[in-house]
């Protein structure tokens, strides 16, 4: 058996208060409870991860709509037909609730046969009745919508689950759509997603059309530090040679509950054969037994001697059919020892429910966060004795010799971006405050055993909301509502648009030469204009300054959990305690300290350790290879920096300090310069 490798990797830790799993009176957990409490809006959108309620929230908010609010009825949607099994019936009175929620099967449209645009007829007998409630999927509603016309809907609450599929772009019906019935403003809408993130450039929603909901937010940190039994949580990934095969038994433990999703035939870690690749993880886990009659699962002897089942996902003959009804079964929820590895490729994703996954094994890189952070979600269940869940990302290595190392850098790149930010989802969340003569300690916080210190910047955590407060000297407050949403509900999304920027992670990676400013002033508050180009300077510079603080507040707190195992070792006060320990090595916790951070300096030193050092220059070489000079942009960005330096300090930067980010500063101002000379000149 493979040698078990030591993953580079963020451990986050939680507090297992079991209040996320515990119900109100009305049957309601806390992220239901939430999401009721703002019932009465008409557009709502739920930001909640995998496992946390989203489905019987919206039962709750919706059966008020129903009864309470004059709402005719209820249509919801899902992406595809397996999730509308989240939607069957629920006797919620049993629990307290004043109604219980009823699908008649005729109206549930994902277990209709036929295809989605044969259903439209199907979806106006609904409209036509006096019925309450139909389910039916995203295409056969935007079928719906494109034969009935957008005016069929009004009066209705929309409900469209998994939010995330929707986009702003032009070529997005069911986002075009929804645009229509936004500006028509005659129904209800409720948006749920476990992960807001979306692979491209395009936004879910336009921020004019978002700033007209309401959005409740219930966290990772909250959700997973108010399970019952889950206490850790782990995210790492391990780069590998040759097969990727040969390698899997270095991160794969036997004993632990492991879904595998092995990669796209046509991606560079693929082995050619989806069928031989299946075949070769069951081989290097032991010895083949034969198969279970009554579920299809392979039975293996591992090394140990133990039998482990194993469910093919990936093989798409007749078995399958069999493997995934025994999935479905309720044997597989109640009996932990059911099945011990499954193995996908497309499937065992979105909406897929194995609370027993200890490991979500994934092999190359993916292209989309909202794939990752789905992935991600089939580990976070809570579970009976289930305490430690983890992911890992096995990525083929770089190899300079390769025809696509170029590729092979980028997605490296991609994934590192992937782990930066759900580091940072993962994280508690950070409220910023500016320190003032007039700041003063919030009630519910507590700040260390000192207490507030009204003489200097204070750290307060609240362990039950998850939330810390941070106070700032010289921190940039939001004056629009717009603004104020981003640095409330939004930073995660900022941060996620500068982490994915090529030229952004490349410099703060592998260039030496790097002043941080470059990155945390100049590349951020440009990626923010262009996210963002309704705001003005000043909020562009506010947001600016929250999302960088978060971003690096993450990172420190990580890099001090790394060098100091006696408080990596304090459990789910560990996060708390690296933050406390990097602030107090400063004399001034302020803006322009935060701003002198790289904030890819930790990931370099991770990566480090993860890779040879052969794969590593290899990497370097071909990103340094196209360095860019600077360009008309960022020398205007730094000239109104140096402009803003000379209004603080009465001079202009100097290119000779010894200040390297107020040479940078110079250095812009001399480009602009002899930009505006040349064209005098001719």
């Amino acid at each position: 058996m493979n040698e078990a490798k030591s993953i580079p990797s963020v451990t986050v830790n939680y507090k297992s208060t079991g209040s996320s799993t515990q119900s109100n009176e009305l049957g309601m957990r806390a992220m239901q409870e939430r999401a009721y409490e703002k019932r009465g809006e008409q557009y709502l959108l739920i930001k909640s991860p995998p496992a946390s309620g989203k489905s019987r929230a919206l039962m709750f908010i919706a059966l008020d709509k129903i009864y309470n609010q004059d709402i005719r009825q209820a249509i919801i949607t899902v992406p595809e037909k397996s999730i509308g099994s989240s939607f069957s019936d629920e006797p919620l009175t049993r629990f307290g609730f004043n109604y219980d929620w009823e699908v008649q099967p005729k109206w549930n449209l994902c277990n209709a046969p036929g295809e989605d645009g044969s259903k439209v007829n199907s979806v106006r007998s609904f409209l036509e009745s006096e019925d309450k409630i139909l389910v039916c999927t995203h295409a056969t509603f935007r079928f719906a919508v494109e034969r009935l016309g957008i005016e069929s809907f009004d009066n209705r609450l929309i409900a469209i689950d998994e939010f995330h599929h929707v986009s702003a772009d032009g070529d997005n019906v069911l986002g075009s759509q929804l645009r229509q019935l936004v500006a028509r403003d005659r129904v209800h809408i409720v948006a749920m997603t476990g992960s807001y993130f979306r692979g491209d450039a395009n936004p879910v929603l336009m921020p004019e059309d978002e700033a007209k909901f309401e959005t409740v937010t219930y966290t990772y940190y909250e959700q997973l530090n108010g399970y019952e039994y889950l206490k850790t949580l782990n995210i790492g990934y391990y780069f590998y040679s040759a097969a990727y095969a040969d390698d899997i038994l270095k991160v794969l433990n036997p004993n632990e509950k492991t879904i595998i999703h092995i990669p796209n035939v046509n991606s560079r870690e693929s082995m050619g054969d989806k069928i031989k690749e299946v075949e070769h993880i069951i081989h290097e886990l032991g010895k083949w037994q034969g198969v279970d009659p009554v579920t299809g699962f392979h039975l293996v002897k591992t090394h140990e001697g133990k039998v482990i089942r194993i469910a093919d996902l990936v093989d798409d003959d007749a078995k399958r059919a069999k493997v995934q009804a025994a999935l479905r079964s309720p044997e597989s929820k109640k009996n932990r020892d059911y099945v011990d590895i499954i193995i996908a490729l497309g499937m065992a994703k979105e909406g897929f429910d194995w609370i027993w996954c200890e490991h979500a094994l994934t092999v190359g890189y993916r292209s989309s966060l909202t794939e990752i952070v789905q992935i991600i979600g089939r580990a976070t269940r809570d579970a009976p004795n289930k305490t430690h869940a983890r992911f890992t990302n096995l990525i083929a290595e770089v190899d300079a010799s390769q025809e696509n190392v170029t590729d092979a850098v980028n997605d490296t790149l991609k994934a590192i971006s992937a782990s930066l930010l759900m580091e940072q989802v993962l994280a508690p969340r950070f409220n910023f405050a500016p320190k003032n003569t007039q700041s003063s300690p919030v009630a519910g916080y507590s700040y260390g055993q000192g207490g507030y210190d009204p003489q200097r910047e204070n750290i307060g955590f609240n362990e039950d909301s998850g939330q810390y407060h941070i106070e700032i000297k010289g921190l940039s407050i939001p004056q629009s509502e717009q603004a104020q949403r981003i640095c409330k509900e939004d930073l995660n999304e900022v941060i996620a648009a500068f982490v994915q920027d090529k030229q952004t992670i490349e410099r703060g990676l592998f260039d030496e030469e790097l002043v941080p400013q470059e990155l945390t002033q100049v590349r951020m508050g440009k990626i923010i204009k262009e996210k963002y180009p309704d705001l003005d300077e000043e909020d562009i510079e506010s947001v600016r300054q929250h999302a960088i603080a978060a971003l690096n507040f993450t990172q420190k707190a990580k890099e001090v959990l790394n060098q100091d195992s006696e408080i990596n070792d304090r459990g789910n006060t560990a996060l708390i305690d690296g933050i406390r320990k990097f602030t107090m090595d400063v004399r001034e916790l302020d803006v322009d300290w935060i701003d002198s951070i790289n904030p890819f300096s930790e990931a370099y030193s991770i990566l480090s350790k993860a890779m040879t050092e052969q794969s590593l220059k290899a990497m370097a070489d071909i990103i340094s290879g196209k360095k860019l000079s600077l360009s008309l942009d960022e020398a205007r960005d730094l000239t109104r920096r140096a402009v803003k330096f000379k209004k603080e300090r009465g001079r202009l930067p100097d290119i000779k300090s010894a200040d390297p980010w107020e040479q940078r500063m110079a250095q812009g101002v001399a480009f602009l310069a002899r930009l505006k000379a040349e064209e005098r000149n001719g």
